[in-house]
């Protein structure tokens, strides 16, 4: 049995077929959840980001050029969104550890140094400027290519090295001291 392509998917929704949008959201919700959360900080503001996000890809699901790369174009609603959820956040309080449902905690040797380590790294990144930490995630994380991430976020790929290594600067210097033994 082959797989359905998010272009197959995308060609059913456009014929009517709205139940083929849940594949494209399976799919995809993993991803984008993650980002969300390293993003904005907490649980609900990336659940009603990702939600707001497909929701706007629903409804302007004929707008996408290439339905192969639904992906990419639903990323970039998502990376929008959440600049636009994240502007409204002025604080920053209240930031999740990055793996709230402990999807690493077994690679970890003690539970508690691997929280201590995970809310030192959630920290380090809330306290990076906006783009740098979005440029952090999208290429660390999310390992999405500068090309890629010049397309999501409108920044030329000089740019967004810079910011990269800028945020990866201060993340390893607010971070020497909090290294696990």
């Amino acid at each position: 049995m082959t797989e359905v392509t998010d272009g197959v998917a995308v060609a059913r929704v456009l014929a009517g077929d709205v139940n083929a949008f849940a594949l494209l959201v399976a799919r995809h919700r993993d991803r984008g959840f993650r980002y969300a959360l390293h993003l904005l900080g907490n649980t609900q503001d990336a659940e009603d980001a990702l939600q707001e996000s497909f929701l706007r890809a629903f409804r302007a699901l004929r707008r996408c050029r290439e339905p192969e790369r639904f992906d990419a174009w639903f990323f970039r609603i998502l990376v929008n969104r959440c600049r636009t959820g994240g502007a409204r956040r002025k604080t920053l309080e209240g930031r999740e550890l990055l793996d709230p449902e402990g999807q690493h905690a077994g690679r970890v040797e003690s539970r508690a140094d691997g929280f201590a380590w995970h809310d030192a790294i959630a920290r380090a990144l809330a306290e990076l400027p906006p783009d740098q930490r979005e440029a952090f995630l999208l290429r660390h994380v999310e390992d999405v290519s500068y090309e890629e991430m010049s397309v999501l976020t409108g920044a030329g790929v000089s740019a967004l090295k810079m910011r990269v290594k800028r945020a990866c600067d201060t993340l390893r210097d607010r971070l020497k001291d909090e290294v696990p033994e």
